[in-house]
């Protein structure tokens, strides 16, 4: 097979853009209950119906106040005349030297410009109210479209929906939103090596974890894997389950079986079976990466190590799926960093180095590497905060030294 791309491979912004270029939105959408719409994209904007909260209301519990709105001076004096409470407002309009006592939320009354915070007014004998201290610029008074006017966007299409999307569709009176469908993901795990967990290990095996790995990865990120798939390294039974996946989801996805050994059939069954874009990435960990297309659709050969399976999924198979459910594609966001200890590295290949963040006794942010690198060894993934992004060119690093990473944590809201 010929090589379309720099022997050494392809840098991983490269990559990316190639991915990404030849990717569409899925076609498909449904309509969700808000409770069920967490973490899935919308399919339109979303609008407002009317205005929010509708009414003026009181930001805090107090009184409110018949007049302009000036303010008031110190010793003025009012008539009690009513109260307003949330969903029981005050019948009417106050007239000036008029006063409601009013509760945090509570619509404000016609007529009324001004709340006072009830620990400035003194209740005297009767029904007069007298301010006895002196009162700031703030009328205490929220506007009537504070949340949403008529025909405002609340969410955008392509929006990933978080816990504030869906309350502030509740509190806009949305109750359903349509969605983007999702892809649906096959992941096929190939070698002859692999024993399920479970069972008992013959002599030069090992435990099937990239599948586990990939599966939990996936629904972190909001994707679930509609099949799984773990073959023997043979080609005819890798070339059926190829197939298999392909005519049953929208991305294929694979481990192993992309690099040019023996027993590496992935890659040239991807070429039979459809078309091999590209198939090593300039990166470490993550060399032996293939992207192409079974039967029409998209192709994903991760590593067989399973922290570069990991890391490469992160970098190209999750922006693939955000562009493929019609999402705002999001990257992982990026920050500086001082090494919290010396660092020495082969130099050859830009390096994502997983390690922890920490923070130092002047309040700055360190990274800490925690025991190898080794794209084999899972353990070096466990409470990894960042992937800091390490030169080709470099071999040593002093601590306090500054590089950008990648912060491995999700967004709450």
């Amino acid at each position: 097979m010929g090589e379309p791309f720099p022997p050494e491979g392809l840098a991983l912004e490269e990559a990316r853009r190639q991915v990404l270029s030849g990717l569409e939105p899925l076609a498909g959408e449904e309509t969700l209950p808000l409770d069920a719409a967490l973490g899935r994209v919308t399919a339109a904007a979303l609008l407002a119906s009317e205005t929010v909260p509708g009414f003026r209301a009181s930001i805090m519990d107090g009184y409110a106040l018949g007049g302009d709105g000036a303010i008031p001076a110190e010793g003025s004096r009012w008539r009690l005349v009513g109260r307003a409470a949330p969903g029981a407002p005050f019948g009417r309009a106050l007239l000036p030297g008029e006063a409601v006592r009013i509760l945090t939320g509570a619509p404000v009354p016609g007529g009324s410009a001004r709340v006072l915070p009830q620990e400035l007014v003194l209740l005297e004998q009767g029904d007069a109210l007298r301010l006895q201290r002196p009162v700031g610029p703030n009328p205490w008074i929220r506007a009537a479209d504070e949340e949403a006017e008529p025909g405002q966007v609340l969410c955008e299409a392509g929006r990933r929906l978080g816990p504030a999307d869906l309350a502030r569709l509740a509190s806009c009176g949305v109750p359903l939103v349509p969605v983007r469908r999702r892809p649906r993901i096959g992941v096929l795990i190939s070698g002859d090596e692999l024993t399920p967990v479970g069972e008992p290990r013959r002599p030069g095996a090992i435990w099937e974890s990239n599948g586990t790995l990939l599966q939990a990865l996936l629904a972190r990120l909001g994707y679930g894997v509609a099949q799984r798939l773990v073959v023997a390294d043979t080609p005819e039974a890798l070339r059926a389950a190829l197939e298999q996946l392909a005519s049953a989801c929208d991305v294929v996805v694979s481990t192993g079986g992309v690099s040019a050994g023996d027993s590496d059939w992935i890659r040239p069954l991807v070429a039979e079976l459809g078309t091999v874009a590209f198939w090593k990435l300039f990166l470490k960990p993550g060399r032996p990466f293939a992207f192409g297309q079974v039967r029409d659709r998209p192709f994903f050969g991760l590593p067989g190590n399973p922290v570069a399976a990991a890391v490469t999924a992160l970098q190209l198979l999750w922006p693939a799926l955000q562009r493929l459910e019609g999402a705002q594609v999001q990257l992982l966001p990026r920050l500086p960093v001082q090494l919290a200890a010396p660092l020495q590295r082969p130099a050859g290949r830009p390096e994502l180095a997983r390690a922890r963040l920490e923070v130092g006794p002047a309040g700055e942010l360190l990274a800490r590497l925690d025991g190898t690198q080794a794209s084999s060894r899972i353990g070096s993934l466990q409470g990894a905060d960042l992937l800091l992004e390490l030169p080709a060119a470099c071999a040593s690093l002093e601590a306090g030294a500054t590089v950008w990473a990648q912060w491995l944590r999700l967004p709450i809201f």
